[in-house]
């Protein structure tokens, strides 16, 4: 019974010793995670928060933080962009900070973009929901994030439930304004690699 127990042991440690060393690589690579390169300055802007107080890209400088573009009109792409911007709390121990910018703002005033929010039951006043001048908002995603936006496409071009053309991609941008990489809303493996990130790049800042 004694030499039965003792094997019993055994044969634990070394289950223990091969679960650790298969797992000491993965850990490693967390804990070890690259910051990702630096790809550009973000673009410079004055818009109106969901609040009506005005913000500009200073005011976010100091911490790394993440941009969405989407409409509140939108039925299709926009909830679910809304729902994963939501799950990063949950990837990002501490929170993450969150931008999303209209691009319908002839539509999406302050008020507009507040009820969306309150619809979403977000209530993280660091979440900013920007609007502004059509042609500001326009610029701010073609020519500063370098992104596809069509707010006038042809016929037949966009569906009822989603008038406005506009990139589903996820914006990472570091503590001094730099951007540092882009992400489909829609792959789970691309939140992943957002959350990873995100990491890296608040603690290099």
């Amino acid at each position: 019974m004694r030499r039965l127990l003792l094997w019993g042991f055994l044969i634990a440690v070394i289950l223990a010793v091969v679960v650790t060393a298969l797992m000491a690589p993965r850990w490693r690579a967390e804990q070890t995670h690259e910051p990702p390169p630096e790809l550009g300055q973000a673009p410079s802007f004055l818009l109106t928060n969901r609040d009506g107080r005005k913000v500009d890209n200073r005011e976010l400088m100091g911490s790394a933080w993440v941009a969405d573009f989407i409409f509140t009109r939108c039925a299709l792409s926009c909830p679910r962009m809304t729902e994963r911007m939501q799950a990063l709390e949950t990837l990002v121990p501490g929170g993450v900070r969150r931008v999303s910018f209209t691009v319908d703002p002839a539509y999406d005033s302050p008020q507009v973009l507040q009820l969306y929010a309150e619809s979403w039951g977000i209530d993280d006043p660091e979440w900013l929901f920007l609007t502004g001048e059509k042609e500001a908002m326009r610029r701010l995603v073609v020519e500063g994030f370098k992104l596809g936006l069509d707010d006038e496409p042809p016929p037949g071009a966009a569906s009822p439930d989603e008038p406005i053309l506009h990139s589903t991609r996820f914006v990472l941008v570091d503590s001094s304004g730099l951007v540092r990489g882009y992400y489909d809303a829609f792959r789970p493996d691309e939140l992943s690699r957002l959350a990873r990130d995100y990491r890296a790049v608040a603690s290099d800042g």
